[in-house]
């Protein structure tokens, strides 16, 4: 049974409460086409999507991206850094926080209609403050429509990746889309993903039936995997890349790609060894001049403080769901990354 708690205003209505401005629109459309030229293979520059594991306070993201810009400016010739803003937090068990989205205020309850007009205040000041455009998951595939312009860089999580929805409105979405492998680390489950995703799709959305024309930059996202132990295998080794890239020839898709998550399974959700990983990548691709090509960049877990605290907690900066890598390291491995690159 569905009790209606009360009703939502719709896309259009959202952003004309909460706007953007033509420089900020400029901004986007700029960054827009540099990320597509990477994921296009005509740019060389590495992705580095960085942030917290999820955006829980907009004073303490905003004070974490302001930091961000300032390196992003000194390593844009190597680096082309995209704001990590996670509104929505996917739960295995269905309790907790689940984001801004839901939670607008951690300490208090759910409230729907104040979270999208939040998190989209949030993502814009974000690109107002420091001049970087963000990155989200697409946990809710309608929600796209409250961010579609804003928002640079669009990911699938690994629970969402095999899901019908989510595929079809990835492949009407302009900006490139990063899918993860599955749960299971499934790398034939996610290619079959991408290539739904890199397709024409007609479908239904937001109450209108629809036709896209394919996102040719939708790419893999490798996070590691879980088996039915719930033991960690993680999937950014030589081997792990070598197998991706022979899938992409199999498949033939466009653009091959992929970002190494660093955190996840990746790292059995150990902050530190986010910085190990990240160099052992970088000497693949140093070593492989196919690989170098197929790896566009990391995606890394980072935020003010080290580590992270209860939902309940108040220390500034400090995530509410996964540990994060704190700030004095987050920028001393950015300047390492820019350095061996």
């Amino acid at each position: 049974m569905f009790e209606k708690i009360c009703s939502i205003m719709s896309s259009e209505e959202i952003k004309a409460q909460v706007p953007v401005d033509e420089n900020l629109r400029k901004i986007k459309s700029k960054r827009d086409d540099e990320l597509r030229a990477i994921f296009g293979g005509k740019d060389k520059r590495s992705v580095l999507i960085i942030g917290p594991c999820s955006a829980d306070n907009e004073d303490a993201v905003c004070d974490y991206v302001s930091r961000l810009a300032a390196v992003a400016e000194k390593t844009r010739d190597r680096l082309f850094i995209v704001p990590r803003v996670y509104t929505n937090k996917p739960r295995s068990r269905g309790e907790g926080y689940k984001g801004m989205l839901h939670n607008p205020d951690p300490h208090k309850g759910t409230d729907i209609q104040a979270g999208i007009l939040s998190l989209r205040h949030m993502h814009i000041r974000v690109m107002r403050e420091s001049g970087l455009t963000s990155a989200d998951e697409m946990l809710y595939p309608d929600n796209y429509a409250y961010l579609d312009d804003i928002l640079s860089y669009v990911a699938v999580g690994a629970r969402s990746t095999e899901n019908q929805q989510h595929r079809l409105v990835a492949s009407g979405i302009e900006v490139p889309v990063g899918i993860k492998n599955p749960m299971n680390g499934s790398i034939p489950g996610m290619m079959n993903s991408i290539y739904a995703a890199q397709i024409s799709g007609e479908f239904q959305y937001h109450g209108n039936q629809v036709k896209t024309s394919g996102n040719p930059y939708a790419h893999a996202v490798l996070r590691g995997g879980v088996d039915v132990f719930g033991n960690n295998h993680p999937n950014y080794h030589y081997e792990n890349l070598l197998e991706l890239l022979g899938a992409y020839k199999q498949q033939k898709l466009l653009n091959p790609a992929v970002i190494i998550d660093t955190n996840h399974s990746n790292s059995d959700k150990k902050p530190l060894e986010q910085i190990r990983i990240t160099k052992e990548v970088i000497s693949v691709k140093k070593y492989s001049k196919e690989l170098n090509e197929l790896v566009k960049g990391f995606m890394l877990e980072s935020y003010i403080e080290d580590g992270n605290q209860p939902p309940d907690g108040n220390v500034y900066g400090k995530s509410i769901t996964d540990a994060c890598l704190g700030w004095s390291k987050t920028e001393r491995l950015i300047y390492d990354i820019a350095d061996s690159l």
